[in-house]
Formats: structure tokens, sequence, C-alpha cells
């Protein structure tokens, strides 16, 4: 089955929301919806999503990328690509799509002259680390967070 990948529109909010809250379910899906508008369907230039869709026009999975010109965790240049979400439904996995839409992601960053991609994952989820090796990524350093209420 071959996937079609292309730059998220406008015209793919609802089912690219959904796709989101499976992701991300501590947020509510109009909290999603709004994010798309502020953060990626604007003309920014500083992010970018592609959605991956079947040969039956579902979307199936999603990648959202910026441009980060602060520091990451493990990089040396400025500005680098910066995946910032990826998903792909679970009937739809191991079929190459985060493959896919990782590779655009990248195209679209060396595109502005990028030449570093990172990201992160929670410590504890050893799914997206699997996935990340298996996408090319290597791990630079791990990270725990501290809080101390003033």
């Amino acid at each position: 089955m071959e996937s079609i990948i292309a730059i998220g529109t406008i015209k793919d909010v609802e089912p690219w929301a959904e796709l989101r809250v499976a992701l991300w379910p501590h947020h509510s899906l109009e909290d999603h919806r709004a994010e798309l508008g502020r953060a990626f369907l604007s003309e920014s230039g500083d992010a970018v999503a592609f959605i991956a869709r079947n040969a039956a026009n579902e979307a199936v999975g999603f990648a959202e990328a910026t441009l980060r010109r602060d520091y990451v965790n493990g990089c040396s240049s400025s500005p680098v690509l910066f995946l910032e979400g990826i998903y792909i439904r679970p009937v739809d996995r191991r079929k190459g799509i985060a493959r896919l839409l990782c590779d655009a992601v990248a195209d679209w960053g060396k595109s502005l002259g990028c030449v570093e991609f990172g990201s992160d994952a929670p410590i504890e989820n050893s799914a997206s680390h699997a996935l990340h090796t298996a996408l090319g990524f290597e791990e630079t350093q791990r990270v725990v967070f501290f809080r101390k209420p003033l």
C-alpha cells in the first residue's frame, strides 16, 4: 500500500487534530485545532507539518517540525530542524510511513539550510526511543527536569 505525504493544510485540520488527540490526549480536540491554526497554518515559515494519507485518502499519520534557533540539546548549529511530534495510527504502523514523513521533514529542513535534525522523547517512552533509532537519530543525552515552587 502506497502512502501519500503532503504538507498539512486547512483542509486537513479535522483528521489532523484527531490524530493529535491520539498522541497528546491531555489536550482537547478544540485545543489541537487552535494550535494547528497558530503554529502550523500561519505564514511564519518556522513550522511545517506533513500528513500521511492512505490509498483511500484517509489521514493515517503526521509529523510536525519547527526551526529552533535556541539551544537544542546535543546540537551545535542554528537553526536546528526539530521534530515536535510524529504519530501513525496503530493499524498503519510498520509500513514505512514514519520514515516517509521524517524524510519529508528532513528535506524541508535541508532546503532551509539546516544541518542537524533534533528531537526528544520522554525518558520512559521506549517505543519512541526505538522509533527514533530506527529513523537514524542517535541519542545525545538524558535529562531529568526539576522544579521548586517559590
